[in-house]
């Protein structure tokens, strides 16, 4: 049974791998941006967007995916999703053209896509409810070492070699992590093509939306990307150019909000057992408004020492290792059927929102630090107030569904 894949660990570590392929893509390319934009003769403004450029990509690329995973199977989309990033990163690894490097990321994201979406429509495929959770807690251990210990990575390439090199490291990832999908994973849906794609589409998305827990979900997990991508993008210039790190102090720093995620992850797994998910979203949410507020004031007074700033990144950061997993079980667990058109609408939404938060960084980047930490702080205390108003989005007690797997 397929169920019994939640034990395997070679399975479980492959997916959290593919979560990790968006983190890893951004944070070891981070590093390179100085340079980068030196080289190709840009600006840092310009150079910024390629975090933008990528998570556009992403969503663009998310309901192909999932769609394309309930009519033919998880594997075969996996297969030709990662082969298209594979490409696209080698491209972008040996361009001269800024322009053409935006384009390469672009089709990166939409490549990237798949191995997002299908992860969690595979974990929908085994598991629900506490059971879910803790995969989605596992996996998320897994891909935040990414965070953790690519920007050093990135760092010493860029200092060693140049900045290629870590695009030339994202490219080879992305071809190992075929061989990974090839000996690891098994498929966990049956196909379903049964529908002209388009009447399916529509039918998924009437079936999500028809579903008040998995819209209220949906809003917890689509809203703060905005701010950690915010302060992602312009992470780079404000501790090197704001505050005087050197790029490898800078990597070093940036692993600490990674190591957050990566901290929050382990609470959150020790936690699930003992708390229900609404429990959980609302410690989740407490803590984002205890950072987020402390960076309201931060903007306003528009100075702070590095420290106060950054400690209060690295617990929005923890925070989002207990809101998001949690949020994504919540969502999904009335949709086992459509596990892979729900999972695209939900990274679809938080890639675009979350990407519209690192472009509109990027944009109104002018050398403060009300500048660089402003959206963070707005999408903390807007997700607040989505949860205080849960009892009008999503009356009533959350339900699982543990009878709904896929099956051999």
């Amino acid at each position: 049974m397929n169920a019994d894949l939640i034990h395997r660990k070679s399975f479980i570590i492959t997916l959290g791998l593919l979560t990790a392929v968006a983190a890893l893509t951004v944070d070891l390319s981070l590093p390179a941006i100085p340079s980068m934009v030196d080289a190709l003769g840009s600006t840092l403004s310009r150079g910024q967007q390629i975090v933008g450029v990528f998570m556009f990509g992403m969503a663009f690329g998310q309901i192909p995916a999932g769609l394309s995973g309930d009519r033919l199977g998880r594997l075969p989309t996996l297969y030709v999703g990662m082969s298209i990033f594979a490409i696209a990163a080698t491209v972008a690894a040996t361009v001269n053209d800024m322009e053409l490097l935006l384009a390469a990321r672009f089709v990166q994201g939409v490549g990237a896509a798949s191995a997002v979406v299908l992860s969690r429509a595979i974990v929908r495929d085994v598991a629900s409810g506490k059971d879910a959770a803790r995969l989605m807690s596992l996996m998320t251990m897994i891909f935040t070492a990414a965070p953790v210990v690519a920007p050093t990575i990135g760092a010493l390439l860029v200092a060693q070699w140049d900045w290629r090199a870590p695009f030339i490291v994202i490219a080879v990832c992305g071809f190992l992590m075929l061989f990974g999908i090839r000996i690891n994973l098994v498929e966990t849906h049956v196909p379903d093509a049964n529908e002209h794609p388009l009447r399916q589409l529509k039918r998924s998305f009437g079936e999500f939306f028809s579903h008040r827990q998995s819209i209220f979900g949906l809003l917890l997990i689509v809203i703060p990307p905005a701010g950690f991508l915010s302060v992602i993008a312009v992470s780079a210039a404000l501790t090197v150019e704001i505050y005087g790190y050197s790029i490898t102090a800078y990597g070093l720093i940036f692993a600490c909000a990674g190591l957050s995620i990566l901290v929050g992850s382990a609470v959150n797994r020790w936690l699930v057992s003992r708390y229900t998910q609404l429990q959980l979203l609302g410690l989740g949410v407490a803590l984002m408004f205890l950072s987020s507020a402390q960076l309201a004031v931060i903007a306003w007074l528009d100075t702070a020492p590095f420290w106060w700033v950054w400690s209060c990144v690295c617990l929005f950061m923890f925070t989002i290792a207990i809101l998001l997993p949690n949020a994504i079980v919540v969502a999904l667990d009335p949709l086992a059927r459509i596990a892979g058109v729900a999972s695209s609408i939900i990274g679809t939404l938080q890639n675009l929102i979350g990407a519209g938060g690192a472009l509109l960084a990027a944009v109104i980047y002018n050398g403060s630090v009300r500048n660089s930490i402003i959206i963070m702080a707005a999408v903390g205390l807007l997700t607040t107030c989505v949860y205080l108003f849960r009892p009008l989005i999503a009356p009533g007690n959350l339900v699982h569904h543990p009878d709904e797997l896929a099956r051999d």
